[in-house]
């Protein structure tokens, strides 16, 4: 048997040593943090099982819509951690973000399937516009307080959102250079449902739109083949105002 020198096993000594000091020093790798993005997505999740599912919102165009669409981003900060509640939040400017469920019910009262031309009356913080995007080919909004148009619009060319417009104006009248729709929904409730916006929808098209001062009803409107208009009373509902234009009729 050969005969190992000391000075050989001082080396091997010193080796390991140094190799298990840093072996210990390496820090070990900590499980993965929970991703914010999952976070808010299972505030989501639970927002259309427990609030819209639950109250009998059946269209999966609408529901992936609704999973899908990050409803903190469009309130203010100091409120994110309210945004997946069962009722509505203020914007600023006297305005409002709706229930969850209402902006749910109010779209797949549309009917749309994909691919359709909407005209939204009340932007507001654009939220109910990125719910019509996800499933629409093209979405026109329009609000009346310019400063809400323009940090919504902002705020959904930010989250890359490519298929809406969004300008300030009186919504009464419409938008007449882009008719006609396939479907209008208002988001603030006038006293009588504005004839520009019937007028403005395709046959065969529908509006849905809160009407009424103190007590008021989410009207659904389908424009027939014939020119003739159905109205349908669906739900009571609690708007703000619609203003300009329409305090005047």
């Amino acid at each position: 048997m050969s005969r190992i020198s000391k000075p050989f096993l001082v080396g091997v000594l010193f080796f390991f040593l140094l190799s298990n000091r840093e072996c210990k020093q390496k820090p070990q790798p900590s499980a993965p943090a929970k991703d914010t993005v999952d976070k808010w997505q299972e505030k989501r999740d639970a927002m259309v099982t427990d609030q819209i599912e639950s109250r009998g919102v059946s269209d999966p165009l609408t529901l992936k819509a609704m999973r899908k669409v990050p409803r903190h981003l469009f309130v203010p900060e100091k409120l994110q951690g309210e945004s997946y509640g069962d009722y509505p939040l203020p914007i600023g400017k006297g305005q409002t973000i709706s229930q969850p469920y209402i902006v749910a019910f109010m779209t797949e009262q549309l009917g749309l399937k994909g691919g359709e031309k909407v005209l939204e009356i009340g932007t507001g913080s654009g939220y109910q516009a990125a719910v019509l995007a996800g499933i629409a080919g093209q979405v026109f909004s329009i609000e009346i307080i310019c400063e809400l148009a323009d940090s919504a619009g902002a705020r959904l060319k930010n989250l890359g959102y490519k298929n809406i417009t969004v300008r300030c104006g009186d919504g009464y009248q419409g938008w007449p250079e882009e008719q006609p729709f396939d479907a209008v929904i208002v988001t603030a409730a006038p006293g009588k449902i504005p004839l520009p916006l019937i007028d403005q929808l395709k046959p065969g098209g529908k509006m849905i739109i809160p009407v009424g001062n103190f007590s008021q009803e989410l009207i659904l409107v389908t424009k027939l083949g014939n020119g003739k208009v159905e109205q349908k009373s669906v739900l009571p509902v609690r708007f703000v105002p619609m203003t300009g234009e329409s305090q005047k009729h």
